[in-house]
């Protein structure tokens, strides 16, 4: 893959605005369109469970369901069922999520705490990926990190959920918070600098970090509106 594209023929200064290459261009305007479908479409079957006041599935449906369709994305990755399954993942994961936004909202100024966890990561997605589009940075040398620090947590909040430990879960939820402000960030500059050239699994990477990131948010802040 070829460098970025400089927008002047002269050697480019330490610091000095890069163009992106048109097939980074592509990516990037395809997963956007294609993650803003699926996020709205997330919260509108996450609005369905809490209507319906659906029960959570349990975690081995949780994680069957995940993985089984996070599998069939990368095998139909290139064709349009791939785009089909990325709405059937993201639309599972509003139903899962009902049942913590129907606790969240129950407890008092529920709806309060909801809304700061979607300013709060609103804020974190743009400030991660602007930083990214801004900057050109290459941030393919923090992959073993995270991905290691992403597997640790996981196991991590397995355990909190098998021990019954919430201040493990609660420890969980801050490090995953941390860890998927940085995988946006991560995954930006991978589009960008020709890491990622599939839209599909772009938005897939780019939408588990948001629902990862809004989902620890709002335990965070959850648990701390209700000791209050």
């Amino acid at each position: 893959m070829s460098d970025p594209i400089v927008t002047t023929a002269r050697p480019a200064r330490p610091g000095a605005t890069t163009a992106l290459a048109p097939e980074a261009v592509k990516v990037l305007r395809n997963t956007y369109a294609l993650l803003a479908m699926s996020v709205l479409f997330s919260a509108a079957t996450a609005t369905a469970s809490v209507a319906l006041k659906l029960p959570h599935p349990g975690l081995i449906i949780t994680l069957v369901g995940y993985f089984g369709l996070l599998f069939a994305i990368h095998k139909f990755q290139n064709s349009a069922a791939g785009i089909g399954l990325v709405f059937a993942l993201t639309g599972f994961m509003g139903l899962t999520l009902g049942p913590m936004l129907s606790s969240v909202l129950s407890m008092p100024g529920g709806g309060a705490t909801v809304a700061n966890a979607l300013g709060l990561t609103g804020a974190v997605f743009l400030g991660a990926s602007g930083y990214v589009l801004t900057t050109r940075k290459n941030l393919s040398w923090m992959g073993t990190t995270l991905f290691a620090g992403v597997l640790v947590a996981f196991l991590a909040g397995l355990a909190a959920v098998f021990f019954e430990m919430p201040a493990l879960s609660l420890a969980v939820s801050a490090l995953f918070a941390l860890l998927m402000s940085a995988m946006i960030a991560f995954e930006t500059s991978a589009i960008i600098h020709g890491g990622e050239r599939n839209y599909v699994l772009a938005t897939v990477s780019l939408f588990v970090s948001l629902f990862n990131l809004f989902a620890s948010l709002l335990h965070l802040l959850g648990i701390t509106g209700g000791d209050e």
